[in-house]
């Protein structure tokens, strides 16, 4: 059996397989294993680039200016603590505010508080438990929303 096959086993199992279940069933299926097997406080970092980072990224932006706004907003390059997972928060960070979970989390450089997206995340150590949760949850939102 390949990581894949393992990967939507995992996936699976959590949400069921029955073409009738709804987007939001699925994702409160998810959002209840993640709350009940994420052993949290634990590392995160973003996946790629955040939406507002785009710009400076691999647009034309100036590097200066994303510094000087790091200093507020949170970038894919922090180092955060995942506090907690929330369900039906609004924040300007996520991505898709009103289809994700929202993970609250705390920039470890300075204690600055953020909500983001869960499917934006991951964990820091890619040998644990939570690392596997969270891919399995970005993988499922990506291929289902």
């Amino acid at each position: 059996m390949t990581n894949h096959d393992e990967q939507d086993t995992r996936i699976s199992d959590i949400v069921g397989d029955d073409a009738e279940t709804t987007f939001d069933d699925c994702r409160d299926k998810f959002c209840d294993h993640l709350e009940r097997t994420l052993q949290l406080p634990f590392d995160v970092t973003g996946i790629e680039d955040f939406r507002w980072e785009e710009y400076y990224v691999i647009g034309p932006g100036d590097p200066e200016e994303h510094e000087r706004l790091r200093k507020n907003r949170p970038s894919f390059e922090d180092i955060f603590e995942l506090l907690a997972i929330e369900r039906g928060v609004y924040s300007e960070w996520m991505m898709c505010h009103d289809e994700d979970v929202a993970g609250r989390v705390r920039r470890k450089a300075d204690g600055k508080e953020f909500h983001l997206g869960l499917s934006e995340i991951e964990a820091v150590d890619k040998k644990s438990k939570n690392y596997q949760l969270l891919n399995d949850y970005a993988v499922w939102f990506a291929n289902n929303r």
